[in-house]
């Protein structure tokens, strides 16, 4: 494929014509399909819709709206087939929700779907922060984020606490030029750049009031719920299973008394949370098995957490400081 036909607002670059004869850049393949499974089976966007119901526990809402947004362009795709007019859709988004709760995985899928369908060239995702498109001095910001739109070109830029970039309260923060820039390929590149901002609902409502430009440009708003014990429960079992762990008997049992008990704690991060905790319990199980430095491990020694590998959490005795005051 030729080179991209973009161009950064303020960057020196100049814009190739396409050679005579070219084919357009999402060309539709030899075979139209003229069905949603001859477009499903053709873009294979369908197994990556399956592997997102398969191997995301819980988040009914979220995966509902991506099959919407997926469904939205298999359609668009089935009428340029037959010559009906198609405008490119906007697909910039918005992901609220707590951490952990799976935004910058979704954020992934979708970018594999939205390449898979022929909306954006490559299907990469670029994830940044404020700290990667907003400089310290003046003249520093413009070029930081034309560099991180650069790469993020022909993929999906995700943007997490992106309300960062507008700190009103300090007049020389420089994060309104990066947000300026930021409106301008969001317009002017939309067919090219597919851009998610994430972070805690309230403060993206907020970030949201203070910039309607940007607003004005985001046409989905994903809303990400916390995970029930439940559900987390099944995500634990899941990250076992990836690193070839399993709880011992009785284990299972202590880790949902765990979970119980650190919901109710600060700092709680879902998925996040659970994944830091089975690496602490690993490590106390690294821990247990050293000591016995004689001892001959099996298989099952070696790939199983013990409930004492739970129980010895802090979190454990958090809660029972909690419960006698």
């Amino acid at each position: 494929m030729g080179s991209p036909l973009y161009s950064i607002p303020g960057a020196a670059l100049p814009v190739p014509e396409p050679p005579t004869g070219a084919a357009p850049a999402h060309a539709p393949q030899s075979t139209e399909a003229h069905t949603v499974n001859e477009v499903l089976a053709q873009s294979q966007a369908g197994a990556v819709m399956d592997e997102l119901d398969r191997d995301l526990v819980g988040l009914i809402p979220i995966k509902a709206r991506i099959r919407d947004i997926a469904a939205l362009l298999v359609i668009d795709k089935l009428r340029m087939n037959l010559g009906l007019q198609a405008q490119a859709p906007s697909l910039h988004m918005s992901f609220t929700g707590n951490p952990g709760t799976g935004k910058t995985t979704v954020a992934l899928r979708m970018a594999e779907i939205l390449f898979r369908l022929g909306y954006v060239r490559k299907g990469h995702l670029v994830a940044v922060t404020r700290d990667d498109l907003v400089g310290q001095y003046i003249g520093h910001t413009a070029p930081k984020t034309r560099e991180v739109l650069k790469r993020a070109m022909g993929g999906v830029l995700f943007i997490d606490e992106a309300y960062y970039l507008y700190r009103p309260e300090n007049e020389r923060d420089y994060g309104q030029e990066a947000i300026e820039i930021l409106l301008q390929v969001m317009e002017n590149q939309r067919d090219d750049l597919v851009v998610i901002l994430a972070g805690y609902k309230d403060r993206m409502d907020t970030f949201f009031r203070s910039n309607p430009g940007l607003s004005s440009r985001i046409a989905h708003h994903l809303d990400f719920p916390d995970y029930a014990p439940a559900e987390l429960l099944r995500i634990a079992d899941k990250l076992l299973e990836q690193q070839n762990y399993s709880f011992a008997p009785g284990a299972r049992a202590t880790f949902e008394e765990y979970l119980t008990a650190r919901i109710r704690q600060p700092h709680f991060a879902n998925a996040r949370s659970v994944r830091n905790a089975l690496d602490r319990a690993r490590l106390r199980q690294a821990s247990r098995l050293f000591a016995d430095k004689d001892r001959r491990l099996t298989a099952e020694d070696l790939t199983t957490i013990a409930a004492s590998d739970i129980r010895a959490s802090r979190v454990f005795q958090a809660a029972a400081t909690q419960s006698q005051s």
